[in-house]
């Protein structure tokens, strides 16, 4: 077999829009050990017969088959292109033409649409939703080659042709820095054209003008909601026909006269317009739209990552509370819509009231909301069998109260939709724990639930915002759960648009605190710049390069990366940074009673990072060829790295501060020389046992805290770390029924008791970061930083007798990587690898491991072996011993 996969375009499968030719990013499958690349050939055209091709590579002498950028050319606004390649490997064997992979392109700013307004009035405090729409006729007697719409808005839209809805995307345009940077949708909707048309919208305030923060402000952008359209029509004989928004368009109020982002909706189906969608209706209450002075130009086309519906979860589980209360049980903690189907009088109302966890007695438990309704109302008119789901308003929650409901509620009449933003899923982990194994769902989820067009902290309160500290520390194992590359860059663009002149880097990203915590005693002395949450700037661009090969996105975000290092170089004392308002290890459990940050001295914690964002700067001007800029900043991290050493550290190397996370720092960001890691590895190690082998760190020392052991010897203690299933570990969350990561390691007391209901989210992924270990120690697939996005990539799992198995599979660029180990009996483990077409890996094992192992690749020395694609075999015995005998039922024994 040797055939084409998938092709992706800037790293994405999805349907993209694009405005200059993309990347291209290929999958090959090969049953050839040891096959790589040789030749590959691409083609451009505008039909998937490419009967006209554009652009033809001819065959290139190359093993690139990821980024692969192959020409120049000038696009047509409002086309659809098709793309399709066929490659050549190293024994002589050719793949067919791919499927054709087809693309559309924007407008490239060519806007003659404007921006329009449903509120002619002041409805700056309403929070209502709007209908607008436009009846055009084609001309007469001609034929349709293509009709491409090109939609946006400020707040949230839903659009609609001909009764159909455009796309399938939800809270369109997403939430970004919307004065800066707004996205447009794209759609062919050629289907959908007919002879007489009706283009019609319906938009809601969304984060634009809706309460956005925990402060309960609205209108951070703007206080009118509004549209903007252009529908590019091309006929058979090349002429154009063009409808845009403007004042001819027809506006009323829809009959969602509540929609808020945190509290839900109310859907009154009396107010409901029969037949708005399409043909002709009684437009005498409806009026003139306003045209709004908008500019076009920060209007950008979304080339992929848009939020859908992606799951259904159905007939969940009825629970008649201790108080009487009528809850629904989804078993999931997700971000979603409930629809459900009802039937009653004119009048009736269904109310739904969404929640995470239920409370020690059993009832619902809203306080961890704090202003967030989360409600979601409807008011039924005299049409019989009625059916909802919500238009522009999720939701965080596992449970829904039903607070009213003609008639009995059953449970088949709800059901959720789960939302989040489309990205492929590219892994999947077991191990012989059913505990660890739940807890690997929870990370999925986790993300899921707050991937939703931004990565935010948590999808149910007044918060959900774009919390950079959050983000940095989750991204590696978001990466290798989903292809992040496109959502990743999107977020960014935004971070680039929203940092300080200065170089400063927002708390989140919307920036929708600056300037607006003047009354908050808290955020008041700093709404920007605290290590590890600044640090995204430069963390996870990094991080996209090394997981995805994504060099365009280090080379975009360069400026933005120089810029946040060159602020902590300003506002440091003697390179030691403590900038204002710092989060340190925040939330971590050796925080003083009450507090919210962790024992770990916060100018520690500042250096620290300090260090190692200059460290990564000084690595990705080196790949970008930056040669001054990296001798810079290699020479900045020398002289941090100085500082913290004499500020922190005794001078028989010992810490000053005794915390664990000082110490997981010390050792993770490589700040202590190498004679005195050993002995930081034993103080944290002791610092464990002292705490009855239990953590005590927050969201600075909890990502790095088992690569700070497995990595300098103490490989069974993280082990013993990761599977703890006493408080507080992860596996204990677990065993309390937690279905995703909570923000508190005591989110549900050991007595059942809550934390504090005004920061307790049990839907927030920062700690889901231990994903990161699992899927680099575990099974021990790494990416190297020489040959990034793993077209060379190094694996080394860590085994245990603590696990019978474990075993997963990482969809890389190349294709799956795939890793099982199983312990045998005693000191015996078999392990099978494989490695993808065009990727090579180096297999390392510990140096006194004695090692059996198929054919087919080169050893390196000191158990390093390297191998190309393939699958490969090994028996491993780990123990100090010259002789070695296979025992009959290994792995190896039977597969090979």
């Amino acid at each position: 077999m040797f055939r084409i996969k998938k092709v992706m375009l800037e790293q994405a499968q999805q349907l993209g829009v694009f405005d200059a030719l993309p990347l291209l990013s290929w999958v090959v499958e090969c049953s050839s050990d040891g096959a790589y690349q040789t030749q590959y050939h691409v083609q451009l055209a505008k039909t998937p017969l490419f009967d006209d091709v554009l652009l033809d590579s001819g065959e290139v002498d190359s093993d690139e088959s990821v980024n692969v950028k192959f020409a120049d050319i000038t696009l047509e606004a409002s086309t659809s292109y098709f793309v399709r390649v066929k490659v050549w490997n190293n024994v002589g064997e050719s793949t067919a033409w791919s499927e054709p992979k087809r693309f559309l392109t924007g407008l490239m700013s060519k806007w003659n649409a404007q921006f329009i307004s449903p509120e002619i009035e002041d409805e700056a405090e309403l929070s209502r939703c709007f209908y607008l729409r436009k009846k055009f006729d084609l001309s007469e007697g001609k034929h349709v080659n293509s009709a491409v719409i090109h939609m946006s808005a400020c707040g949230i839209y839903k659009a609609f042709l001909n009764g159909e809805e455009v796309g399938q995307d939800e809270l369109k345009p997403g939430c970004t820095s919307y004065k800066k940077n707004m996205l447009y949708q794209t759609y062919d909707v050629t289907s959908q054209i007919s002879g007489n048309n009706v283009v019609a919208f319906h938009v809601a305030p969304g984060w634009y003008k809706g309460r956005f923060g925990f402060f309960g402000e609205r209108n951070f952008y703007g206080n009118k909601s509004a549209i903007i359209c252009q529908l590019v029509i091309t006929y058979e004989n090349g002429e154009t026909q063009v409808v845009t928004s403007d004042d001819s368009w027809l506006a009323t109020a829809s009959p969602v006269i509540f929609s808020e982002i945190y509290d839900g909706e109310t859907y009154d189906a009396n107010c409901e317009v029969v037949n708005w969608l399409s043909g002709d209706i009684n437009e005498s209450d409806w009026y003139r739209p306003v045209s709004l002075d908008l500019s076009t130009t920060i209007l950008n086309p979304q080339h992929a990552s848009a939020v859908r519906r992606i799951e259904q979860i159905e007939q969940p589980k009825k629970i008649i509370s201790p108080k009487g209360e009528v809850i629904l049980d989804f078993g999931q903690n997700l971000s979603g819509f409930v629809e459900f189907a009802v039937n009653g009088k004119v009048g009736h109302k269904v109310v739904l009231e969404h929640f995470e966890v239920l409370d020690a007695n059993g009832n619902a438990y809203f306080d961890n909301l704090r202003s967030a309704k989360q409600r979601i109302e409807y008011i039924l008119d005299d049409s019989g069998v009625q059916s909802y789901c919500s238009n522009f308003s999720f939701q965080g929650f596992r449970y829904v109260r039903v607070t009213k409901y003609p008639g009995v509620v059953e449970p088949g009449n709800f059901k959720v939709h789960v939302i989040h933003s489309e990205m492929d899923q590219t892994s999947e982990f077991e191990s012989s724990n059913a505990l660890l194994n739940q807890l690997h769902k929870n990370i999925r989820w986790g993300m899921k639930s707050n991937f939703v067009d931004i990565p935010t902290d948590c999808p149910q309160r007044d918060e959900r915002m774009g919390w950079t500290g959050d983000a940095q520390i989750f991204a590696k194992t978001a990466s290798y759960l989903f292809n992040t590359s496109s959502f990743f860059s999107k977020w960014l663009t935004d971070l680039n648009a929203d940092q300080l002149e200065n170089g400063g880097v927002p708390h989140v990203i919307p920036d929708v605190l600056s300037g607006r915590t003047d009354h908050d005693e808290f955020l008041s002395t700093g709404t920007h710049s605290s290590a590890a949450w600044g640090d995204a700037a430069i963390i996870i661009p990094w991080t996209m390069y090394v997981m995805f090969a994504n060099k365009a996105l280090l080379a975009r975000q360069y400026e933005s990366m120089c810029a946040y290092v060159d602020f902590m170089v300003n506002n440091s004392d003697e390179y030691i940074f403590n900038y204002k308002l710092q989060f340190g290890d925040w939330v971590a459990l050796d925080a003083k009673e009450g507090s919210y940050f962790g024992a770990t001295p916060n100018d520690l914690t500042a250096t620290a990072f300090f260090a190692y964002s200059t460290r990564l700067l000084a690595k990705t001007a080196k790949v970008l060829g930056y040669v001054d800029d990296e001798r810079q900043y290699w020479a900045l991290h020398d002289k941090v790295k100085s500082s913290f050493n004499n500020k922190f550290v005794n001078v028989d190397g010992s810490l000053k501060a005794r915390t664990q996370t000082s110490h997981i720092l010390c050792l993770h960001f490589d700040l202590v020389p190498d004679v005195f890691k050993p002995k930081v590895a034993e103080g944290l190690v002791a610092l464990l046992a002292e705490n009855n082998g239990s953590l005590n760190t927050g969201f600075v020392g909890t990502p790095y805290f088992c690569f700070a052991l497995s990595n300098n010897g103490y490989v069974e203690e993280a082990y013993d770390l990761l599977l703890k299933e006493t408080f507080p570990s992860w596996l204990h969350q677990v065993k309390q029924g937690a279905t995703t990561i909570w923000e508190h390691w005591d989110g549900i007391k050991p007595d059942g008791t809550m934390w504090s209901p005004d920061m307790n989210s049990f839907n927030h992924y920062a700690y889901g970061s231990i994903g990161d270990w699992i899927y680099s120690s575990v099974l021990g697939i790494q990416p190297t930083e020489s040959s990034p996005g793993f077209k060379k990539l190094r694996i080394k799992p860590l085994m245990t007798k603590k696990l019978a198995f474990a075993k997963g599979r990482f969809e890389s660029n190349y294709g799956d990587i795939c890793v099982e180990w199983k312990h045998i009996n005693g000191d015996y483990f078999s392990l099978s690898i494989t490695v993808p077409f065009n990727s090579s890996a180096m297999i390392e094992f510990d140096m006194n491991d004695q090692i059996v192992c198929s054919n087919g690749m080169t050893t390196l020395g000191s158990n390093v072996y390297e191998v190309g694609s393939g699958t490969y075999l090994f028996d491993i015995q780990k123990k100090r011993d010259n002789k070695m005998s296979v025992p009959a039922d290994s792995l190896f024994s039977k597969m090979d």
